[in-house]
This record gives C-alpha cells, sequence and structure tokens, in this order.
C-alpha cells in the first residue's frame, strides 16, 4: 500500500511524512525539480500478529506495511490552477492513495502563500489541482482517439467510440466537480482507466496540520471536514504535525509517558494507518509456519488465488487449495490441529473470497 503525501508550499506535508513514518527527512526547502520523493515505511502494529506467533513460533514476525511517499512541492504554478505535470505526475500516479496536507496552523517565520491560512480553502485548491492534471489527460487521450479513428476498421472503431464516450462523459463530470472515485463506474468502466492511473479515481486523506494551539478544537475542525468533503473513498483527519514529529522521535516508553500526560491518545501513525486502510477498503489476513508468521493487507473481495500472489506469484501459478481458519477459531483452538479436529479450519478453493483476520496457508505446486 503506497500512499503518496501532497500539499501546497508551508503546508507542513514533510513534517506530517516525518509524523506517520519516525522518519528525518529534511522539513525546509522540499521543492524545485531537483528535489526527490522523500519514502518511509510504516509497520502496522496489530495484537493479532503476535498472538498467532505465539502459536506458530516462529523464527521472525512480519506485520504488514504502508509506504508513504512525500512528494516534492513543484517549483511553480501548484496552487494556480495549472494542474500536475511531469515527474511530480508520475509518481503521484503510481500510489494507490494520496494523502492531501493543508495548513491551520500559524507561524510568522513560515509565510503561507496567498491570503492568509484557510485550510479547508487549500483543501479545496488541492482537489481543483488534482482534477486539472486529470482533465489534461483526458483531454489529450481523446485528441488521439479523434485522430485514431480515421483510419480505423469497423470493430476497432466500435472500441474506440466506448472509450471516447466514457471519457467525454468523466470530463463532463469532472468539470462540473465530481471527482472519478465519485462517478459511479462499473467494473468495465474501471478496468478500462487502469492504465490512466487518474488522481481523481485514488483514494483521498485530507489531513489538517494544526499547531499545538489549536488541539482543543481538533473535534470541531474534524466534524466541519467530513461535512465539506464527504465519501466512502475519502478520509479527513486533524494532526499536530509538528508535535506528532517530536513524539516519533522517542522511545515508545517516552512517547507513551508524553501523550498521556498531554492526553492526545493514538498516534498520528496509528491514525494515519487506519485511515490509509479504511479509505482503501483493505483487511488483514495472516500466513504462518515455524520460519515466519506475517500480515497482509488486500483489498476487500480479494480472492483465495489473488491472496496467494500476494505472497509470490509461483504460488498464485502452482495454486491447488487454501487451508483457511479465521483468527476468532484459532484462537480459541490454540493450534492448527485443534482447529482442524474440531472442523473449523476449511479448505477453500481458487474463488473463496477471503475474509478479515483469516489464517490462510496455501498449498501449491510448481
Amino acid at each position: 500500500m503506497d500512499i503518496g503525501i501532497v500539499g501546497l508550499p508551508k503546508s507542513g506535508k514533510t513534517t506530517i511524512f516525518n509524523a506517520v513514518t519516525r522518519g528525518r527527512a529534511q522539513v525546509s526547502a522540499h521543492t524545485g525539480p531537483q528535489a526527490k520523493p522523500n519514502m518511509g515505511v510504516a509497520k502496522v502494529a496489530d495484537e493479532r500478529l503476535g498472538f498467532i506467533g505465539g502459536i506458530f513460533k516462529p523464527k521472525r514476525q512480519v506485520p504488514a506495511e504502508v509506504t508513504y511517499v512525500d512528494i516534492p512541492t513543484t517549483p511553480e504554478g501548484l496552487g494556480e490552477t495549472r494542474g500536475i505535470s511531469g515527474e511530480f505526475l508520475n509518481e503521484l500516479q503510481r500510489t494507490d492513495a494520496l494523502m492531501i496536507t493543508v495548513r491551520a496552523f500559524e507561524d510568522p517565520s513560515v509565510p503561507h502563500q496567498g491570503d492568509g491560512v484557510d485550510p479547508f480553502r487549500d483543501a479545496e485548491t488541492m482537489l481543483y489541482e488534482l482534477a486539472f492534471a486529470d482533465l489534461e489527460i483526458l483531454t489529450r487521450r481523446l485528441g488521439r482517439l479523434s485522430d485514431q479513428s480515421k483510419g480505423a476498421k469497423p470493430a476497432e472503431r466500435e472500441a474506440q467510440n466506448k472509450e471516447e464516450a466514457l471519457l467525454e462523459r468523466l470530463k463532463v463530470d469532472l468539470e462540473s466537480g465530481v471527482a472519478v472515485r465519485d462517478q459511479g463506474l462499473d467494473v468495465d468502466e474501471a478496468r478500462l482507466l487502469e492504465g490512466f492511473q487518474l488522481l481523481t479515481a485514488k483514494p483521498a486523506i485530507i489531513v489538517v496540520n494544526t499547531g499545538e494551539a489549536q488541539l482543543s478544537d481538533a473535534q470541531s475542525l474534524e466534524t466541519r471536514l467530513a461535512a465539506e468533503f464527504p465519501g466512502p473513498r475519502v478520509g479527513s483527519t486533524v494532526l499536530c504535525g509538528k508535535l506528532e514529529m517530536e513524539l516519533a522521535q522517542m522511545s515508545e516508553s517516552e512517547e507513551m509517558e508524553f501523550r498521556e500526560s498531554l492526553e492526545i491518545g493514538e498516534s498520528g501513525l496509528e491514525r494515519m494507518i487506519k485511515l490509509s486502510q479504511d479509505v482503501l477498503d483493505l483487511i488483514t489476513f495472516f500466513t504462518g509456519n515455524a520460519n515466519e508468521v506475517r500480515a497482509w493487507n488486500i483489498p476487500r473481495g480479494t480472492s483465495a488465488v489473488e491472496a496467494a500472489g500476494k505472497i509470490h506469484t509461483d504460488i498464485q501459478r502452482g495454486f491447488i487449495r487454501a487451508e483457511v481458519v479465521g483468527f476468532d477459531d484459532l484462537a480459541e483452538c490454540g493450534s492448527v490441529s485443534e482447529a482442524r479436529r474440531r472442523g473449523v479450519l476449511r479448505q477453500e478453493g481458487k474463488t473463496y473470497l477471503v475474509d478479515e483476520s483469516d489464517v490462510v496457508n496455501i498449498l501449491f505446486n510448481v
């Protein structure tokens, strides 16, 4: 799961990146054509993994991971309805979801571009930028389809006409402010668009970066965010990026002590992981043996053979069947052999849809 972090200049997106990855990236001047993305991996804490490890007693336990990519701010144009292009666009297209960081903190030493600090205005601006990037992609593709149709054979022209009608519809709705993810695409339409990697088709998380003085207003800010940016594939939250970054550099015990004294609850890392899983509609399944117990994140509705491919392409290719037991059943039984004896360890085929908390053993032959 790759999450791209974007934001206007001085929004504190690299600070948020450090907070959710426990990273130490330079927080100033992450801009310009020479800047490279910051990349960090966050481990997904999951008590179930440790419990399963207690059953298999493996050499290692591997949690699920989330990769965050902090995209540099383009030197000019971002926030001025010029869209996103070049390598910055390519980086964003490779991600599974977007985290849009907007600024609510006041700091005279960090001047805000434009007319003062307004996180809701900045969120709208960034959403428009993503839409403009998509409109540019659709416009270019429609131009190519028009050129190709002149010498196309009847069968080719029929497919081109179908694609053209879809892209025109998307374009009209985008120009009316409707993101592609909210346009009700069917399975065939979504499959046709996969290669385009449109930014507004991706799930989005809006993060309002506040100062410590605004923490008491976090709940009201989150309520307004949910109202102004609704949707099943849009999440939102409020974080004090600077404080979360400082806490993320502490040891776990020190961090917990400070959080209790400040009464600020779960970490920004934990909150972002939950939001990321929610907007992407991911579930977690587990694999285990004497060598390794591992947690895997997959989209809800993934079949057993597709889940096997997440582990290794050879396992998917040689898939025979899956042995599956729910985590709760395994916890009650205390061992795989007891789960088999009680009949709660099931044999499932390729089309079985893996469920949340399933513990899976894939039998394969290559």
